[in-house]
């Protein structure tokens, strides 16, 4: 053992006249094999025997605070006695901390210039060389206790109760820290009746002291003061009152109503009624508010205005980060849709406005790169959540086929299906997902309801697009505006389908991922390797530290698992899939048609993509894998347009249906009107021609020769005034479109 200055030990039992207890080194002098400590924490006091006569068993007011007896006696013990102790496990080394408020800073000036006082007071005290020559010398601390009150002008009482503070909490200046929060200082509560107390605490009232100025004396004041059976009523009765709290004065109202209404009575009607309070039976406005303000915590304060869901999602400290739980790239994907604040037009017919776009992004929750996206005009369900997730592990080969234009990668290596899939909660209970994430995802988790904080990155990637197309794009609204009552929208500005706000948002997530950015995340390794700091940058180098995630995935069974599956039928005329019909190379070799034509059709499996009706896949019954459908130019739809835009033009036919079978079945009404006339102006002119009929009638060889030499009479006439016949005018005709077409096949060929 170290014999220390200011180390404290605790003595087993009584030993060397020293009684039981903790005791703390002033200073160790080798030299004369003497060491002085001094006792501030005995086993028991002993009980001082009071003369005079015999105290009251009950007073007026006792005491509040039992003051701590002095302590700091100096005792001379031998330095090797102690370390005998020691050895015989009789004394204890003891490591004693002080209470945290020992370390807090001084913001209260008062407090300050005390704690300055002090320190100044007990400055040779704290000088461990000049203690130990004082007590060498004269063997106690009477002269330096003189010159320091001459010197600073202190008391005696105030020097040996400063060096009792540093015997009992070390030898050190922050054992002189004022500790006016024992004593009842502000902030405290002072109830009425403890400990014997019968005034009210604090200022006198105004009549009070009007009385003392009239009368010579304060009086009774009408209002008690507070008391400890008044401020758990208060505190039970507002724990009742739902969050968040109402306004100070309803609070008040309804805890005086709900915990210091006691009488009631019955009326003349026989109704029971509450009795009118009295003075001083309860507490008032200002006692109320103070025991729920003032000796309320700031934390409580806040939880009081607002519901835990809303404290959950904007109030609360932000003590982590969205990223943490994700060790590397591409482990774990967030998932969120939302509402486009834009309204598209049809693709078919741009004057058709199709509102507003649901807009699914999938996020790296890691490096915060968006690894996906999809745009649909379908409400968010797990079937389009399904696509979005395709869209990110499909090649942008295929995608570019699909959309339509070209796809440029800015993530590599190229994002593939991740190891947890972070999603709302009612796509997480749908069935297909449950199916999907036994087959392609091993853990799929979901947040609280009413917790888009627990999705942080995807709800701000979801404002970021809002606002950045606003003012940009025709047709936009800003959602922020609302808060001022001018969310307004114009529909009819609209100039985007579906596919070319797709492929706007494809360039936007682009330059994102390139640029965004994310110079908080780089860390000191990251920093030394040159790592860019943009999402796309924490990508690349998380794949090639090898904590990023990734693993392959045959596209059949991308498209199988996650794009939605209905059923095509092979007919005479071709594979039939919603109305179109798609063509493959394998089955024109096969001659499917042909044998739908002899045999009957039959319904074979298909999956599609939403967003384009230019490819289906279907099992490849004569291979492996999968087979592409491409649509046929004889289609009743184009390549480029989706099934919502097809359905919308279907829907737009059905509902013209009326309108065009009654304009069928009125030009045929005419048309059979015009026939009959026909009918019956011939019937007519029959009848009368065979009245007139005298002699022998031709026979129908000499009827039809007579015919056709009128016919042939007929082809030398006057033609316009002029003595062309209309021979002669057909072959200038001929011969006039002859020349049009040699000059243009003429043309053609110069052109070649």
């Amino acid at each position: 053992m170290s014999l220390m200055p200011n180390q404290v030990f605790r003595l087993a039992g009584d030993a060397l006249g020293l009684k039981a207890g903790l005791f703390r080194i002033v200073i160790d002098a080798p030299e004369i094999n003497v060491v002085y400590c001094s006792q501030f924490a005995p086993s028991h006091f002993p009980e001082k025997k009071r003369g005079g006569r015999t105290r009251l068993e009950k007073t007026k007011r006792p005491k509040r605070i039992v003051k701590t007896p002095l302590v700091g006696q100096l005792l001379s013990v031998p330095r090797q006695a102690l370390l005998e102790l020691h050895e015989a496990h009789e004394l204890t080394p003891v490591s004693l901390e002080l209470a945290s408020t020992y370390y807090l800073p001084l913001t209260d000036r008062n407090t300050a210039e005390k704690f300055e006082r002090r320190c100044n007071v007990m400055s040779e005290f704290l000088d461990p060389e000049k203690l130990k020559e004082e007590l060498l010398v004269h063997g106690n601390l009477g002269r330096m206790v003189r010159n320091a009150m001459i010197k600073h002008k202190a008391s005696r009482g105030l020097i040996y109760n400063l060096w009792s503070l540093l015997c009992r909490f070390g030898l050190t200046s922050t054992s002189l820290r004022p500790r006016w929060d024992l004593c009842g200082a502000k902030g405290k509560p002072r109830d009425l009746g403890e400990d014997g107390r019968q005034n009210k605490a604090g200022r006198k009232t105004l009549k009070q002291r009007i009385s003392k100025q009239a009368y010579g004396s304060w009086g009774e004041p009408i209002q008690p003061g507070m008391n400890a059976d008044w401020r758990a009523k208060i505190m039970v009765a507002d724990k009742r009152i739902p969050v968040p709290k109402p306004s100070m004065r309803r609070r008040y109202g309804e805890i005086i109503a709900s915990g210091f209404v006691k009488a009631m009575r019955y009326d003349d009607a026989g109704k029971i009624v509450v009795v009118e309070l009295k003075h001083g039976e309860y507490p008032n406005y200002q006692q109320v508010k103070r025991i729920l303000t003032v000796e309320t915590t700031a934390l409580d304060k806040i939880l009081q205005k607002t519901s835990k869901g809303h404290f959950k999602r904007a109030l609360r400290g932000m003590t982590s980060c969205s990223w943490q739980g994700s060790p590397g790239p591409g482990l774990m994907y967030a998932i969120d849709s939302t509402i486009g604040d834009i309204y598209l037009r049809s693709a078919v017919n741009p004057e058709w406005i199709v509102g507003r776009p649901i807009v699914y992004i999938i996020v790296d929750v890691w490096s915060t790169a968006i690894v996906g996206f999809y745009v649909c005009l379908t409400g968010p369900s797990w079937d389009t959540a399904q696509v979005s997730l395709f869209n990110t592990t499909a090649s942008p080969a295929l995608l570019s086929n699909l959309w339509g234009y070209e796809l440029r990668q800015s993530l590599f290596p190229a994002p593939t299906l991740p190891a947890r899939l972070l999603c709302d909660r009612g796509e997480y209970l749908s069935r297909r997902a449950k199916a999907t994430g036994m087959k392609l995802i091993r853990d799929m988790q979901y947040t609280p309801p009413f917790r888009p904080d627990m999705k942080g990155i995807v709800e701000v990637l979801n404002r970021i697009v809002k606002n950045t197309q606003y003012n940009f794009l025709p047709g936009t609204m800003d959602a922020r505006r609302a808060e001022y009552d001018l969310r307004r929208s114009n529909p009819a500005s609209a100039t985007m389908n579906v596919r070319q706000y797709t492929h706007y948002l494809h360039e936007s997530f682009f330059v994102y991922n390139l640029t965004a950015n994310r110079a908080n995340r780089i860390d000191a390794h990251m920093a030394a390797a040159g790592v860019f700091p943009s999402p796309a940058g924490l990508w690349s180098w998380g794949h090639a530290m090898g904590i990023g995630y990734r693993r392959a995935s045959a596209q059949a069974e991308l498209v199988t698992q996650l794009l939605p599956a209905s059923e095509a039928r092979v007919t005479p005329r071709g594979i039939r899939f919603r109305g179109n019909y798609y063509e493959s190379p394998l089955v024109e070799a096969e001659h499917w048609a042909t044998i739908a034509r002899s045999s009957g059709g039959r319904e074979i499996p298909a999956q599609y993509y939403p967003g384009s009706v230019s490819t289906i896949w279907t099992p490849n019954v004569s291979g492996d894998g999968l087979l592409d459908l491409k649509i046929a130019d004889h289609a009743n739809a184009s390549p480029e347009i989706n099934y919502d835009d097809m359905a919308d033009a279907f829907a737009f036919q059905q509902l013209k249906a009326a309108d065009i079978e009654h304009q069928r079945v009125s030009a045929a009404v005419l048309g059979l009107k015009r026939m009959d006339a026909i009918r019956q102006q011939s019937i007519e002119q029959t009848r009368i021609a065979l009245d007139r009929a005298r002699g022998r009638a031709p026979t129908i060889t000499e009827a039809r020769a007579m015919e056709n030499e009128i016919a042939a009479q007929m082809l030398h006439c006057e033609y316009r005034g002029t003595r062309k016949d209309r021979a002669v005018v057909s072959e200038n005709h001929l011969s006039m479109m002859e020349d049009i077409f040699a000059a243009k096949d003429k043309e053609v060929a110069n052109d070649l």
